[in-house]
């Protein structure tokens, strides 16, 4: 259901629509932190409808809502069940680099397993504002890298570890919203802890990309990707810059791989439109329209998600889902010459 059927649902069900606005209003000051809380749930913008959802199981039984927890408490319990329901017999969504070595930088490598990937997600829809200590908080905890590392965990170990180690709450509070005892919340994080350590992961090793990436940095980006500029692209490029393109499996290692496959079988983006939009999982995002087939304006290609440490890309991955992608960022589906 969209957010305006359910506004409508609210309007219409309720005995009074002056009793239902503030209802709407407390369910809506929660909205990004459920939906970041559910996209590291399940990696996948899905964790819009997940929310929505939430809501709806909210207002429905809004009236039989104690207050014997916080509203928080309550809508996280609803929260959870509702991503447990959608992840139950769910393949674990991943990044081309989580499935195998990288590979040569020939089209031949090009395959498209039935795989489920990862999303990406606008900052704006997880990344509540106010403290920048907080904003860079919440950005380094949907980090592609993290929130991929977090889809090797089982669902309900998924759960401990976000609310325990992302949002900080108590093993008690853990096993309340669980249903569960406070040691099995403490045996379940253990677990998870070891599963990311294991993976060498936790959100302080995930570079700070958006703070990392300054204007300067991603102009001559676009005017070197645009120009198709390679001599201006290697210095820009880490040497061990790594390169995917879900949904292709394959993925590209170092620098000298990377540019062998925009001059040879990616040359197509040659000519290419780079437009700027708001970061992604907490790094710069960019939406490439390739030049059209038929001579008449650009199509949409990939939505660029780069990755910044030390002045220089280290990864690019570019998303092909245009047509699942460009409309959560503001994009159009075509751009006029």
């Amino acid at each position: 259901m969209t957010l305006l059927a359910f506004r409508t649902m609210a309007r219409v069900q309720s005995p009074a629509s002056a009793a239902s606005a503030p209802v709407e209003q407390q369910l809506e000051q929660h909205r990004i932190e459920l939906t970041a809380y559910c996209y590291r749930m399940l990696g996948s913008v899905d964790a819009e409808d997940a929310v929505q959802e939430t809501f709806i199981r909210a207002w429905r039984s809004f009236d039989r809502f104690e207050g014997r927890s916080t509203l928080r408490s309550w809508l996280y319990r609803i929260a959870t069940n509702v991503c447990l329901d959608m992840l139950e017999g769910r393949k674990r969504r991943a990044r081309p680099i989580d499935l195998g070595p990288a590979s040569e930088p020939v089209a031949e490598n090009l395959r498209t397993p039935e795989i489920p990937w990862l999303e990406p997600m606008p900052d704006g829809r997880v990344v509540p504002d106010g403290d920048p200590a907080a904003v860079t908080e919440a950005r380094e905890t949907v980090r592609l890298a993290f929130v991929a590392a977090l889809q090797h965990l089982p669902p309900r170990q998924r759960a401990v570890l976000v609310l325990c180690e992302v949002l900080r709450w108590q093993a008690s509070e853990v096993a309340e919203l669980l249903e569960t005892s406070v040691a099995s919340v403490n045996s379940a994080l253990q677990r998870a802890r070891a599963t990311l350590e294991e993976r060498r992961i936790e959100p302080a090793t995930t570079s700070p990309s958006v703070d990392a990436a300054d204007e300067e940095l991603l102009a001559r980006y676009v005017a070197a990707f645009e120009a198709y500029d390679m001599d201006a692209l290697t210095e820009l490029i880490h040497e061990d810059a790594t390169q995917s393109m879900p949904p292709f499996d394959m993925w590209l290692a170092g620098r000298d791989d990377i540019l062998t496959w925009w001059i040879g079988p990616g040359g197509g983006c040659r000519g290419s439109r780079v437009v700027s939009v708001e970061s992604a999982n907490g790094a710069p995002a960019f939406g490439q329209y390739k030049p059209s087939e038929t001579g008449a304006g650009y199509e949409p290609w990939a939505l660029q998600v780069l990755e910044i440490e030390d002045g220089k890309i280290v990864d690019f991955t570019f998303f092909l889902d245009v047509q699942r992608l460009f409309p959560l960022f503001g994009l159009p589906l075509e751009l006029d010459a």
